[in-house]
């Protein structure tokens, strides 16, 4: 599978690993690269000595990293110690690149913008991303409600032809397998993010308990709400909206948050104490609506290996059919 992409990263493979937050580690992202995909570290809120920590765990291999733009507006510094790892690549999600672009363009490291909207995608533009992930409402995590991928790509698509057309497309939201590989190059992405699919594997930091409940849902068993944004203490920029796995939490409170404000020491306590006890049918679990492609946790290898293999062989037959 030979694309844009592939070719300016020298990749075997077009996917890139998700910085998820605390959840892409060296670990996960150095499995990622060596095996022929491009593995980015999920830094989050901004953690620097985690940062630290899993760069290092990522050996030699080629990684990059990435930030929670918002986050960085609150500690600029965060991006400079970020910075200082040498990440191949660095991506900002949630705010506006358009800051930070100069430092992370002059450390060598190609810009990779998310955005779920168009007005995202003026700014990414202005910031001169080499990459565009264009993530939809299908995404696990923190993401916006309104648009879905088969329409949002072919769109960004267009306008990236017409107006920066050496800027690179990737697909993000609901792809966990060798189809939705080949329907995000059809509808004019130069590869794929992936978070879920990955998220559910060997390295990735998520704990096992959480990914085995995973292999046993549905696409309609997640939910996206504030739920657990109120429960661990964190305000997102109005739009913003965090999707996860069903369980009593959100079935007690998604649509009733303004209660949970009422409830919210208490409601916190308990769901602490589940964390710890890694019982998640009250903590969260940061999976989307591909969690209904996930039936088992291999490797990243092999995760990459597969979504390229079916990928060659849905576009072959459809190839011959016509």
């Amino acid at each position: 599978m030979k694309t844009r992409f592939t070719e300016r990263f020298q990749l075997k493979y077009p996917i890139a690993c998700a910085p998820m937050a605390l959840v892409s580690g060296g670990l996960l992202a150095g499995a990622v690269s060596r095996a022929g995909g491009l593995g980015l570290i999920g830094g989050g809120y901004g953690d620097t000595e985690w940062i630290a920590r899993e760069h290092a765990l990522a050996g030699d291999a080629n990684v990059g990293g990435g930030l929670i733009t918002w986050m960085v507006d609150k500690h600029p510094d965060v991006l400079d110690v970020a910075l200082s790892h040498k990440p191949w690549v660095f991506m900002l999600s949630f705010g506006d690149p358009r800051p930070y672009s100069p430092k992370i363009k002059d450390s060598c490291a190609a810009l990779f913008c998310q955005v779920q909207r168009l007005s995202q995608l003026e700014l990414a533009l202005e910031a001169g991303a080499d990459v565009i992930v264009a993530q939809s409402s299908e995404a696990g995590g923190h993401g916006m409600n309104n648009r879905a991928t088969i329409t949002l790509i072919p769109e960004i698509a267009d306008i990236l032809a017409a107006r920066a057309p050496n800027t690179l497309l990737l697909a993000a939201g609901g792809i966990a397998d060798g189809r939705g590989l080949a329907a995000a190059l059809v509808l004019g992405a130069d590869g794929v993010l992936v978070g879920s699919r990955l998220w559910a594997s060997r390295e990735s930091l998520a704990h096992v308990a959480s990914k085995e409940m995973a292999v046993r849902l549905t696409g309609d068993d997640t939910d996206r709400s504030i739920v657990f944004d109120i429960l661990r203490g964190l305000t997102w920029p109005e739009g913003y909206s965090f999707r996860a796995l069903k369980n009593t939490m959100t079935e007690r409170w998604s649509g009733r948050e303004e209660e949970l404000l009422a409830v919210v020491e208490e409601e916190r306590v308990k769901y602490q104490a589940a964390l710890a006890a890694a019982d998640y049918s009250i903590g969260h679990s940061t999976a989307g609506q591909a969690v209904g492609l996930i039936r088992d946790i291999p490797t990243a290898a092999e995760v990459l290996e597969r979504m390229d293999r079916q990928a060659a062989d849905v576009l072959l037959r459809m190839s011959n059919r016509t």
